[in-house]
């Protein structure tokens, strides 16, 4: 149980399903959620397909969500899993207000500001939109 005093007592952590894009955030997050003393809960966000395409990647991100909650319960940190399909900006904000989170930490992908303007950006999204302040790293080995 998260301590009701603390900075951060919830931290939202949506997850690319990347293990090198992940690494970045979750490293950070398992620094602040430890000092904090937070619980953290990892957020995965299922693209809407066809349904045979859902249920694949349900099985295959939940294996990847719960290796990541192991590696933060070795941590000695709580941790949780969620797994929603839907429009990732939307997901991780209605998450956020749904869990009572006080922090989103995300990875961006560092595409850069063309890309982001001709495709959009998850990040910069949810950035504009959020009620509470968002931490933002970027994945190594990425351009920008």
């Amino acid at each position: 149980m998260p301590d009701e005093t603390a900075l951060y007592r919830r931290i939202l952590v949506p997850l690319d399903g990347s293990d090198e894009v992940d690494r970045a955030i979750l490293g950070h997050v398992a620094r602040l959620a430890k000092f904090c003393g937070s619980e953290v809960i990892l957020l995965r966000v299922g693209q809407t397909q066809p349904w045979d395409v859902i249920l694949r990647e349900a099985e295959g991100m939940e294996a990847y969500l719960a290796s990541k909650k192991a590696d933060l319960d070795d941590l000695g940190i709580p941790t949780r899993t969620v797994f929603v399909h839907g429009s990732p900006a939307d997901v991780i904000l209605e998450q956020a207000e749904a869990l009572d989170c006080d922090l989103i930490a995300m990875s961006t992908h560092g595409h850069g500001p063309v890309r982001d303007l001709l495709f959009g950006s998850v990040a910069a999204k949810v950035r504009h939109a959020a009620r509470v302040p968002v931490l933002l790293i970027r994945a190594s080995g990425q351009a920008e």
